[in-house]
């Protein structure tokens, strides 16, 4: 071994690991979110709100005595989740439809448990965590209500939307809805838990069967898990949408191509002219992958050997 030059020790020690970049779809992906909401006509306060969170993980390198050639570059991965809820009756529907976003924000953190990377075994996690979630806002509002006779009863809907690379989960109760927009078509992906025949035009609380809060035991929560496609839009709204501007008029305006942003305020305008009176909460999000992702090589590729490999 002495008889090695150094300079081909050198070249051996400090060959670099041989690797291929690591791209997984949650450092890939892109999510443009656009959002609106405006009072109704006959409200003197907007019952409903909106949420819009990335959630990610990162790594970077601080400290190190390696070269830069065996490290990756700072590493970043997201996933995204939008959340729309319509309070149920005045003031105090106010109340709950804020307290019910605020305790999920807060709770993110609290559990921190983000899958931004989804597999047969975390795709089960998102929608039981989804659930658990759901509860503990519900346990919000009621505690809030018992602090304040003003406040009894109150309660909201909730629809919330998790997407994780190629992946869209979503929660929801009550009377607010969720669409995925296809190669030109509009698709509802939830049900209303409203019976519409019941609905009262005073103050749009009548009929709804299912909500987060009013309620001690928690409603059940419809959850579910689909696939996206580069190029899909989903759309999030309460019903003061959908109850004045019909599906085909939506679908009209998503497939402008325009901004999310501008064609929820075109959605908005929509809504508003038709005078219907409720308030109108709207988000849309565009989805892209760059990528085909049945194209990328392995994720790495070493010369050192596997524990497998090794022999006493």
């Amino acid at each position: 071994m002495s008889d090695v030059p150094n300079e081909q020790w050198r070249a051996v020690i400090s060959r670099p690991l041989a690797t291929r970049p690591f791209v997984p779809a949650s450092s890939e992906l892109s999510v443009e979110i656009g959002a609106a909401s405006v009072c109704g006509t006959f409200r003197s306060q907007n019952t409903d709100h909106y949420l819009a969170l990335r959630l990610g993980r990162t790594q970077q390198t601080l400290l190190t005595t390696l070269a830069s050639a065996d490290l990756p570059p700072r590493f970043e991965e997201y996933s995204y989740a939008m959340l729309v809820a319509d309070g149920v009756t005045g003031h105090a529907g106010a109340r709950a439809s804020r307290l019910a976003l605020s305790a999920l924000a807060h709770l993110a953190i609290q559990y921190g448990k983000w899958n931004v990377r989804v597999d047969p075994d975390t795709a089960t996690d998102i929608r039981a965590q989804s659930t658990f979630l759901c509860a503990r806002a519900h346990d919000a509002i009621r505690q809030a209500s018992r602090a304040d006779a003003r406040l009894a009863n109150m309660a909201t809907s909730l629809t919330a939307l998790y997407i994780a690379e190629d992946s869209l989960f979503f929660a929801h109760v009550g009377h607010s809805a969720a669409f995925l927009f296809r190669d030109g078509v509009l698709i509802q992906l939830t049900a209303s838990h409203a019976k519409q025949q019941d609905r009262c035009a005073s103050d749009f609380t009548c009929g709804i069967t299912r909500t987060i809060g009013r309620r001690r035991s928690l409603p059940h929560i419809d959850t579910e898990h689909i696939r996206l496609l580069t190029g899909d839009r989903v759309l999030l709204c309460t019903d003061g949408l959908t109850d004045v501007v019909t599906k085909e008029r939506i679908a009209d305006t998503l497939a402008s191509g325009r901004a999310p942003q501008e064609d929820c305020d075109r959605l908005i305008d929509l809504a508003t002219a038709e005078q219907g009176g409720d308030d109108v909460t709207i988000m849309l999000a565009d989805y892209t992958m760059p990528r085909d992702r049945t194209e990328l090589p392995p994720n790495i590729d070493t010369d050192e050997p596997s524990p497998d490999d090794e022999t006493d």
